[in-house]
């Protein structure tokens, strides 16, 4: 059965990419292409302020902008699609049963639900995507080891509040157990944001309009994604489990 959860859900993970792929390509690519052209536009000026070399001005891109935007993107969100959908399948095992007695596709839902909570939107708060001609080339490492470091500690505030939310279920109802667990993490997560750096390297020229536009469709990115993979996932784990529920009732 765990070979079977696994198979579905990487099944689903690749339906889930390919559906954020093509939301990707037609909300988010335009405001990519207008940010490439602003950088490449006013490049020269921006470079010499963030302190680049001018030997990096004119390097050639190595993939060519249309090979990124179509074959490149679908590669990277399928993959990491198919990831998502594989860890799915293995909390969903963990998870199925121990939630109370949930439909598996409610299960699903819920997990994906807090999943997309946690690892994306929580950390997107405090660390926006940002679209080509933003930030500073210098601090490219920096920045990626603060939302990485971001996320894993909102993972694991995640986890553990799943767990200690069960062990409160167990003592003041379910209801009150999720509000306690929730309001933990939220403390938690709270504090490592404020102690955390504030990353704000957005030029006061770059047009705010472009900003948003990428932003709200990174967001409606992930959201297909993880909306497509839960309600995928969820279809294909009741019908897995649907023939073992038949025949434990007919034990019975």
């Amino acid at each position: 059965m765990m070979k079977t959860l696994l198979v579905r859900g990487m099944l689903a993970g690749l339906i889930a990419g390919v559906l954020a792929f093509g939301f990707a390509y037609a909300f988010g690519e335009p405001s990519v292409t207008t940010a490439i052209g602003l950088e490449e536009s006013g490049g020269h000026a921006h470079s010499h302020e963030a302190g680049a070399a001018p030997a990096e001005e004119h390097e050639e891109e190595l993939v060519p902008r249309d090979i990124q935007s179509t074959v490149g993107l679908l590669t990277g969100v399928v993959v990491y699609g198919v990831a998502i959908g594989g860890l799915l399948s293995l909390a969903f095992a963990f998870a199925q049963g121990r939630l109370g007695n949930l439909r598996p596709r409610v299960t699903a839902l819920l997990l994906t639900g807090g999943a997309f909570a946690v690892v994306f939107l929580v950390p997107f708060l405090k660390y926006p995507a940002n679209p080509p001609a933003v930030g500073q080339p210098g601090t490219i490492g920096s920045r990626t080891e603060l939302y990485f470091g971001f996320v894993a500690v909102s993972l694991l505030a995640g986890i553990l509040a799943t767990v200690f939310g069960r062990k409160l279920a167990d003592r003041f109802g379910a209801w009150n157990g999720f509000l306690l667990a929730a309001a933990g993490y939220l403390v938690v997560i709270g504090v490592v944001a404020w102690l955390m750096p504030v990353v704000d390297e957005v030029p006061a020229e770059f047009p705010a309009s472009t900003l948003w536009s990428f932003r709200t469709a990174s967001v409606g990115t992930q959201v297909t994604l993880w909306l497509a993979l839960g309600l995928a996932f969820g279809s294909f784990a009741e019908k897995a489990l649907k023939p073992k529920k038949a025949a434990a009732v007919a034990a019975s």
